[in-house]
């Protein structure tokens, strides 16, 4: 199973390397920034400037927009904790190994300090898929397009630092997904009798 299902038959390995061999100061600084842009940390800066956006929307846009900027907001809050409850349970049950500790010594580049366990699913791939699609409903066609890079780059990022397996990164974007559609569905279904 974990052959078929995490190793893809060294298309794992093979695919992690092709990233993290990637080497140049300026993009291990990008590829760093892009990382502490997906931090879990920024949760609040997220929700702030999210509300932000939908109170000045809501002006402009009157109820509905205000109702579905609050239902945004919402998935988003209640997604949050959702999915830090089933990344505290996942990731030390699972208990995958990370690149350095899964690699010989000296086969993968490490940015910053190495870390060595908990590696499935990615904590902040999971975030960054959050942020995106929480706020998917309301953004437009050009914030749909940067919402898709900012996920890109983030799990890009987590591969690139020598942190996670591609792997890794796909099981956060699928956890995030999981936790939001229902909440989307269950938002919607809200939305419906407040309008």
């Amino acid at each position: 199973m974990h052959t078929l299902f995490y190793d893809w038959g060294g298309l794992n390995v093979w695919l992690f390397h092709a990233i993290n061999d990637v080497r140049a100061p300026l993009f291990d600084a990008f590829m760093l920034l892009g990382t502490q842009l997906g931090g879990h940390a920024n949760f609040p800066i997220y929700l702030a400037l999210s509300a932000a956006c939908g109170y000045f929307v809501a002006v402009r846009g009157g109820r509905n927009a205000a109702v579905a900027w609050l239902s945004v907001l919402a998935v988003f809050g209640v997604g949050y904790v959702l999915e830090g409850q089933l990344l505290g349970f996942l990731k030390p049950w699972l208990d995958f190994p990370r690149p350095p500790l899964a690699l010989p010594p000296g086969s993968l580049h490490i940015v910053g300090p190495a870390e060595l366990r908990h590696s499935l699913p990615s904590g902040h791939s999971a975030f960054a898929m959050l942020v995106a699609a929480s706020l998917w409903p309301v953004a437009t066609r050009p914030a749909r397009a940067g919402l898709l890079l900012f996920v890109c780059w983030v799990g890009l990022s987590r591969i690139s630092l020598g942190a996670h397996f591609p792997a890794d990164v796909l099981a956060g974007f699928a956890l995030s997904l999981a936790v939001v559609w229902p909440l989307r569905a269950v938002a919607q279904s809200l939305e419906r009798g407040l309008r």
